[in-house]
């Protein structure tokens, strides 16, 4: 599925079962309780802490919840996120082309 794709997917989910968009701000807050979640199961599978009893390892699941709610912003403000993605990238590419591969701390 191309990104173009999903946004349409979710696009048609949301008049197919969704009944409407939740306002821009309302999802601007989803998409931050969604990242919290994604920090929570981040935390527990590659930090210090542990798992709860109950929690479970849905690392997949928690970033898809992320991404779908980005897609849904991204369609409500008429933003294409596949243009968008490939000028970041090149934004990226002219900016730090050679910043990563002379940084010390990188190399092993």
């Amino acid at each position: 599925m191309t990104i173009k794709e999903a946004q349409e997917a979710v696009d048609h989910w949301i008049k197919e079962y969704g009944v409407r968009y939740f306002s821009e701000l309302t999802n601007m807050a989803v998409l931050t309780e969604e990242v919290g979640e994604l920090a929570r199961v981040m935390a527990r599978k590659y930090g210090d802490q542990s798992f709860k009893e109950g929690e479970k390892d849905n690392l997949g699941e928690e970033m898809a919840d992320v991404l779908w709610v980005l897609l849904c912003l991204a369609n409500q403000t008429g933003v294409d996120l596949t243009e968008e993605l490939k000028k970041s990238i090149e934004k990226k590419t002219q900016r730090d082309s050679l910043r990563h591969i002379q940084n010390k701390k990188l190399m092993a």
